[in-house]
């Protein structure tokens, strides 16, 4: 479980969190959603550490990070899988060799076991006998496939996902949506999705929170945000015309 209580962050004379506290259970998908500019990545950034706060505190099961030094935070940091907007895999290196990179880093396992390790990890995402190719010669969707492998490889205990599905066609979202769910509820993971796809949202959106203008503004699940009366989460929610008639639908 990763706790979020009241942070704030400010950049020079602008502040873009005010107060933010959350809860990110452990064994689903959480959500962060909100419009753009509005603090969500930056909030995000806080709780991985690439921001300090400016006040408050960021618990990895009790544990306060923000209070730790930068020695201190490895061991958690080892406990953090990242899924990047445009996968990040190394463009020299093979498909293999991108998974076994934190293997390396950050293990004292031997080439044969980081080999096994890294094979289990792309099974797992239905990749199979793709090892030896380089990114390039690999499709968006098996490119982000290859870089959740990599982010599983250390069987980490949370997963943070930006914009998973950014760039890829409606089909192949759906498979990362699933994959994404699967692997949080197989591994138990706190996994923390940001995210505009609001197709993921009604998916896959166990404990979803909205930010809005540095706050967050509402929270709930899937099921809830379907039937707010926020008017700030309806606007986002049902920008399209399409989730405004099946918003129709559903509440009359």
């Amino acid at each position: 479980m990763i706790i979020v209580d009241n942070i704030s962050k400010s950049f020079g004379d602008t502040q873009i969190l005010f107060d933010v506290s959350a809860k990110f259970t452990e064994g689903q998908v959480n959500l962060i959603i909100g419009a753009s500019g509005q603090g969500k990545s930056v909030l995000t950034k806080c709780i991985v550490g690439l921001h300090e706060v400016d006040q408050g505190a960021v618990l990895y099961d009790g544990r306060d990070f923000s209070a730790m030094n930068r020695k201190q935070r490895i061991e958690i940091r080892q406990e953090i899988g990242m899924l990047f907007q445009g996968s990040a895999l190394f463009d020299s290196l093979t498909v293999e060799e991108n998974v076994m990179f934190p293997l390396k880093m950050f293990t004292d396992m031997s080439q044969e076991e980081m080999r096994e390790r890294a094979n289990f990890c792309l099974k797992r995402v239905n990749i199979i006998n793709k090892n030896d190719l380089l990114p390039a010669e690999t499709s968006g969707g098996m490119q982000k496939r290859i870089a959740i492998a990599r982010a599983i490889a250390m069987n980490p205990k949370y997963l943070f996902c930006d914009e998973p599905n950014s760039g890829l066609d409606p089909k192949t979202s759906i498979v990362i949506d699933n994959l994404i769910k699967e692997i949080t509820y197989e591994y138990n993971m706190t996994t923390v999705v940001i995210t505009h796809d609001m197709n993921s949202v009604m998916e896959i959106g166990d404990h979803i929170i909205f930010i809005n203008q540095g706050r967050k503004w509402w929270q709930g699940n899937n099921k809830e945000i379907i039937r707010t009366d926020n008017q700030e989460v309806v606007d986002f929610v049902y920008a399209s015309a399409f989730m405004k008639n099946l918003r129709e639908k559903l509440i009359n």
